[in-house]
């Protein structure tokens, strides 16, 4: 039996706890991990994603170690970003962020890159980068306006969230859908049971505090 089956998720996304629990997998607790996100000189978007996923389990994790009578614990952590060739789109916060990546998206391709890094109850370190191709139909003023509309794209990377009226907007996806939203689940499940975490071993529904 490994060390233990406790799993503490580095994100307070709700789209990566919904992914999660729809793979069976339930994290006993949530530790966002807030670093810095900008991109370095030159960086690479599939560089990006990898980083800031390794940084934020590597803070969750010492934040676990810092607290009294801490427990060896499974710590994962993912980011994604989204790029159109290496110019890497924000995660809007604005109007004006939204508007001006769905008019970069509009009638081109474009590429979502998730780093997802997981930190053993041992210290092991593992890491998995994901990428999805996707091409937006074009998208006139008006849609635009009603999807900006909508709020659906606030603090999303690339100023949109598929899973919701964006998806509306797919002309073509190759690769992970779920990898899109927020957390390619096969390779985060893989590399999860891969360590050891047994997911039928999970806590119960309820269990994050």
């Amino acid at each position: 039996m490994s060390p233990s089956q406790t799993l503490v998720l580095a994100s307070g996304s709700p789209r990566r706890i919904e992914l999660l629990q729809q793979a069976g997998i339930e994290p006993d607790r949530i530790l966002p991990a807030d670093i810095d996100e900008t991109p370095q000189r030159s960086e690479h978007p599939r560089s990006l994603a990898k980083r800031l996923a390794k940084e934020k389990a590597e803070k969750a994790a010492a934040s676990l170690r810092a607290e009294p009578g801490h427990a060896p614990a499974y710590v994962l952590a993912a980011d994604t970003v989204v790029a159109v060739g290496r110019r890497i789109l924000p995660k809007a916060e604005t109007i004006d962020d939204a508007t001006a990546c769905l008019q970069l998206l509009s009638g081109r391709s474009h590429r979502v890159y998730s780093g997802v890094c997981l930190i053993t109850p041992d210290g092991k370190q593992r890491q998995r980068l994901v990428e999805t191709r996707l091409r937006f139909k074009r998208l006139p003023r008006a849609e635009i306006e009603r999807y900006i509309a909508s709020g659906e794209w606030r603090g999303k990377a690339g100023g949109y969230a598929v899973q919701g009226l964006a998806g509306a907007f797919v002309v073509k996806l190759v690769g992970s859908y779920t990898n899109v939203v927020g957390l390619p689940l096969y390779e985060t499940t893989a590399l999860l049971t891969g360590e050891g975490y047994r997911a039928h071993e999970a806590a119960p529904a309820g269990a994050i505090s």
